[in-house]
């Protein structure tokens, strides 16, 4: 596993001070505690390089401080990782029972939020978990990986103001195509912006539109003539035309240039991945391929150490339930408080392993027959998955199909007696 170059946290035993962190865009406060719980430091400082100089210079009385922040990431964290100080990031929902610690009553300022980090960081840190930072090759893919599914966000933001906008004055081109993520649909609209331009164009055109962008197609091509040809006769009003056809064009001309910055993006995270030391383990991932096996080592990283033991991971990616027990009640929710980013590409992969291995097809399967919904029963076969690769990351070792269908037969797995049953 690759690790390069990282900051060393301190151990806890090592910790004299305790500062509590409360971030902000343009500005952060910050509280420091001692052993003993007295403020010896209370201020505020700007996030510019004066400020954070301003911060490096208040707590170097101070060699052996840790601080507590409500966050994981982003700009602050970055920054103190840079200075190399010992950060304990804290949940937010933690964050607020620690400042009713200070104020029951509901009183809320940022001196609070810091002082109730610093005194809980003070109080219960030795039961907290570092925050260990990734090597510079696995963090740069992570935040390349993490901004295209961004930018995938805004491209479907896009295509439904675009379909809604076809749906007001051209309703011929939303029949003609059913993917409107895919570019010949924008440069469709870009070539016939309206019905009338369509009819216009005339067969020779539509059927050059079709050859080029290799649409000829003996199943659709007939539905699709005919739609063109007869596109003019259902229509809007000419005002909603001309204006509807003008945000139309606007926006498969920013999709155009979007799937152009896409592109781009993908051909820098793949370059990054294949030289990753553990390019080779999560690309042996059935059903990870080229687009999730990069984001599966950008969200979980290569070093199990992260997290210590499998429920952690399975924790942080949501696919473990949450469990409420009190006297005969007893029951389990979805887990909401989670990383965003890992969970929704844990359920990716799960839908595309399902396709790609047999046992994960019948595990699927059986969870659908046992009443769940898709989205519940890829998140039991994503628990299940998670465990598999973090033997994985823990031993070093690809996948290897055979060696699981071992294990499973070893240990009497019920995925390998459903099939059988079946087929008695």
């Amino acid at each position: 596993m690759h690790k390069g170059k990282l900051t060393k946290m301190k151990p806890w035993q090592d910790l004299t001070h305790y500062a509590g962190f409360d971030w902000a865009k343009d500005h952060h406060v910050v509280v420091v505690v001692d052993r003993e719980g007295r403020i010896v430091a209370d201020f505020e400082f700007e996030h510019t390089l004066e400020g954070w100089k301003s911060f490096a210079d208040q707590t170097s009385a101070w060699p052996n401080l840790a601080v507590a922040i409500e966050t994981s990431q982003g700009a602050a964290v970055d920054q103190l990782l840079q200075r190399e100080y010992t950060l304990y990031p804290v949940h937010p929902v933690a964050a607020q029972s620690y400042r009713q610690r200070k104020a029951p009553s509901g009183t809320k300022t940022d001196h609070l939020d810091g002082w109730g980090l610093a005194d809980a960081l003070r109080t219960d840190g030795q039961g907290w978990k570092a925050l260990q930072p990734l090597d510079p090759l696995t963090q740069q893919l992570r935040l390349l990986c993490r901004d295209e599914v961004t930018l995938i966000e805004q491209r479907t933001a896009l295509v439904n103001q675009l379909q809604q906008a076809l749906a007001e004055y051209y309703p011929a081109a939303l029949q003609a195509f059913d993917d409107w993520t895919n570019s010949f649909t924008w440069e469709f609209v870009l070539a016939f912006p309206t019905p009338q331009a369509l009819v216009r164009a005339g067969k020779r055109r539509w059927e050059k539109f079709l050859h080029g962008h290799k649409l000829w197609r003996p199943d659709t091509v007939e539905k699709r003539l005919k739609l063109f040809a007869t596109a003019d006769q259902f229509k809007a009003s000419d005002p909603i035309v001309k204006a509807k056809s003008q945000l139309a064009v606007s926006l498969c001309q920013m999709l155009r240039t979007l799937a152009k910055q896409l592109a781009l993006y993908r051909k820098q995270i793949e370059a990054l991945f294949s030289e990753h030391p553990d390019h080779d383990l999560f690309g042996s991932l059935p059903g990870a391929k080229k687009v999730l096996a990069p984001r599966l080592l950008a969200a979980v990283g290569a070093d199990p150490q992260r997290y210590g033991s499998h429920e952690v991971l399975q924790s942080i990616a949501g696919t473990a339930p949450v469990s409420y027990q009190s006297g005969k009640l007893n029951k389990v929710r979805v887990r909401w408080a989670c990383d965003k980013f890992l969970r929704h590409t844990v359920h990716l992969w799960s839908d595309c392993f399902r396709k790609a291995s047999a046992w994960g097809q019948t595990y699927y399967n059986q969870k659908r027959h046992e009443g769940m919904s898709h989205a519940c029963a890829l998140r039991c076969l994503g628990q299940r998955l998670l465990k598999i690769l973090f033997r994985m990351l823990a031993t070093n070792t690809p996948y290897d199909a055979e060696l699981h269908a071992r294990n499973q037969q070893k240990h009497g797995s019920w995925t390998l007696k459903l099939p059988n049953q079946s087929a008695g």
